[in-house]
């Protein structure tokens, strides 16, 4: 009878009948025992729950030896961490080396001594508790980080749409626009992963952060005066060059926010350059710098596109929205002039996937419309204080 049912599970594997008889009375009284009498019976009951803790091991039996059991057990993954003890006749330093070789934990000598059967025993269970606590305590640590890395994952991503939402507070473009534009940039990040001049860049992780960090790309837009922010008409040459000042306004916002950190922050880097470089143009005639081609960075470069397409198909407090197909034209007309001529050729391999997440994440009319009278009375108490 076993000792209790917490008691460890001992297999004894042995083709003789009154070996096993005398392993079972030895063992039983400090553990749960199970019996086999070949190898393939061996195998079947190992791999059945509950699973023992520990083997004793004949090695001389007939159709299947202790070395091909040994084998096996280890080739299954559910048995292959069972810790297997060799009981043989076989007293050869080669033999006992071709067990441990094998992946053996130990190897006793028949005829067995009582004393050192259990003292080896009781050695290896323990040793295999340790093992198991440790791995269980491995597994432990292994979740509580991968949670606090989900934690602070959710914290960037709120973060990120709490200053996105800041800036979308003081502007007439709604925070369908963030999402609209976040997969627009997916999509070309996606298609252009394996071309050869993006390929190095755009790596899952680069893109997972790019995605990440692509609604801050106009967080510069608060520091805009209210009259030309939500002017509802054309802007003044003056006016417009007080607007385009938002890139810049937005790269030293987030680079001040990077300098706050006490590491590197791989998503800030990346919307820094969308923020700052978003408006340059394939051809050198954008702002703020005048970068042209390959100088201006590929995040930015994607943001370019997402952008001007995303405001040619919505409604903005100063225009009316542009029929798709027609904004598509407007994108294929500036390639190679506005934007780098890959991104706008991955945009038009997959005009479609943008004419989805348009449709999906379009603006309500009735959210437009509270928009428009939100901005219009900031407009109207902002001239009354100015007064």
């Amino acid at each position: 009878m076993a000792k209790d049912d917490s008691a460890p599970i001992i297999l004894i594997v042995d083709d003789t009948p009154e070996n096993l008889s005398l392993l079972s009375e030895l063992l039983q009284p400090h553990y749960q025992v199970r019996a086999a009498n070949s190898g393939r019976r061996a195998l079947q009951v190992a791999a059945s729950a509950p699973r023992p803790d520990l083997i004793l091991l004949d090695v001389m039996m007939p159709e299947m030896d202790g070395y091909t059991v040994l084998g096996r057990l280890r080739d299954d993954p559910a048995t292959a961490a069972i810790p297997v003890i060799f009981v043989t006749a076989l007293d050869r330093s080669s033999d006992e080396e071709r067990g441990l070789a094998l992946g053996a934990v130990d190897y006793i000598s028949k005829p067995i001594k009582p004393a050192v059967v259990l003292a080896r025993v009781k050695a290896h269970l323990e040793l295999k508790a340790a093992r198991d606590w440790l791995q269980d305590r491995n597994a432990i640590l292994e979740a509580e980080v991968a949670r606090r890395l989900q934690e602070n994952l959710l914290i960037q991503d709120v973060s990120i749409r709490a200053l996105a939402h800041l800036a979308e507070i003081r502007d007439p473009e709604t925070g369908n626009h963030l999402r609209r534009t976040q997969g627009y940039i997916r999509v070309l990040a996606l298609h252009l992963r394996t071309h050869p001049r993006f390929a190095a860049f755009l790596t899952d992780h680069n893109i997972q952060a790019l995605v990440k960090s692509a609604p801050l790309h106009d967080i510069g837009k608060v520091g805009i005066p209210d009259y030309i922010l939500l002017k509802p008409g054309k802007l003044t040459p003056e006016e417009c060059a007080i607007m385009q000042t938002h890139s810049r306004l937005g790269h030293d916002a987030i680079k001040l926010a990077e300098r706050d950190a006490d590491q590197p922050v791989e998503f800030l880097r990346l919307a820094r350059d969308i923020a700052y470089y978003h408006h340059e143009k394939w051809d050198g005639s954008g702002y703020p710098v005048g970068l042209a081609g390959e100088a201006i960075p590929i995040p930015a470069r994607l943001m370019a596109l997402a952008d001007v397409f995303d405001a040619l198909v919505a409604r903005r407090i100063y225009k009316e929205p542009l029929p798709f197909e027609q904004a598509v034209d407007v994108i294929r007309k500036g390639r190679g002039v506005h934007f780098d001529p890959a991104v706008v050729d991955a945009f038009l391999d997959h005009v479609d996937e943008f004419k989805a997440i348009a449709a999906h994440h379009a603006d309500c009319e009735a959210d437009s419309l509270a928009k428009l009278a939100q901005v219009s009375g900031l407009v109207t108490n902002n001239a009354q204080v100015g007064d």
